[in-house]
């Protein structure tokens, strides 16, 4: 019976043990192009400008040497906006969509003094050129444009450390800057089977990405875009229970087992 117990103890040890090359990072994988250590790898041709759509959040700012020129084109802006800045999880309240300027369902802008301007369908500098021309017209004197959106904003589901709406303040961020700022992949997410939901003008492509492999870096989906989802699955080894790490499960694992070879000897001695 001792026997027995053991030979289950040492296969639910067997089940619960995750393998390093399901949790590790860019490995040189059977079926891709070995990458060795400082080979340089080349990005792949991809256009990264991102194409403004509708329902995005864009931010519009006016600068002339005369500040009256520009404060028509100002919302009036509490200062306790500032304040409020909303996290990851889509805690708190988001000073850009009170203040920016949100593209609507046609692709408009609605901007004062210029009222609706088209420029869903335009990367941010040709829509930059395009409100420029149209200030251009309206005033004599130079007034100076910035337009932009506001970091790339994605979304983390599923075995993320934490999950929800995330910001990363560049102009340009990889994967694993997602990763980063999103607190990781959790010990018991599929690193092999990264799911990234993108935006395509009238709709959407899933696209599977395996994190494992080194020749992610040479991949066009290398670099997020701004909407992106991000997904990973459990591995099935959740299904155990619901502990967050392997010591918590063994501990487990080992209290039962401790616990059953106290009772059979408890038996055994009465018989």
């Amino acid at each position: 019976m001792k026997r027995i117990l053991f030979h289950v103890f040492v296969l639910l040890l067997a089940v619960s043990c995750i393998s390093n090359k399901r949790i590790t990072y860019l490995q040189n994988l059977s079926d891709s192009t070995a990458i060795g250590l400082e080979e340089f790898i080349p990005f792949a041709k991809v256009d990264y400008k991102y194409i403004l759509q509708p329902f995005d959040i864009v931010q519009i700012d006016f600068a002339s040497s005369d500040p009256e020129l520009v404060e028509g084109f100002s919302f009036q802006r509490p200062q306790q906006q500032g304040m409020m800045m909303g996290g990851g999880g889509g805690q708190g309240s988001d000073p850009l969509y009170m203040n920016g300027y949100s593209i609507d369902q046609e692709g408009m802008v609605d901007i004062p003094r210029l009222g609706k301007i088209k420029i869903a369908g335009l990367t941010e500098d040709q829509a930059k050129e395009l409100v420029q021309e149209k200030i251009n017209a309206y005033f004599k004197d130079d007034v100076y444009v910035r337009l932009r959106l506001p970091g790339i904003r994605y979304t983390t589901m599923g075995e993320f450390n934490r999950v929800g709406v995330q910001i990363i303040y560049k102009n340009r961020a990889t994967l694993f800057d997602a990763l980063a700022n999103s607190g990781e992949t959790s010990l018991l997410g599929k690193k092999n089977q990264l799911f990234l939901i993108r935006q395509y003008g009238e709709g959407t492509k899933i696209h599977q990405i395996n994190l494992n492999d080194r020749a992610l870096l040479a991949s066009p989906f290398f670099f997020i875009q701004p909407n992106d989802i991000l997904y990973i699955e459990p591995m099935k080894i959740r299904q155990i229970g619901t502990a967050e790490n392997l010591t918590s499960s063994l501990a487990l694992f080992g209290g039962l087992f401790a616990s059953l070879l106290l009772i059979l000897n408890l038996v055994t001695r009465e018989f």
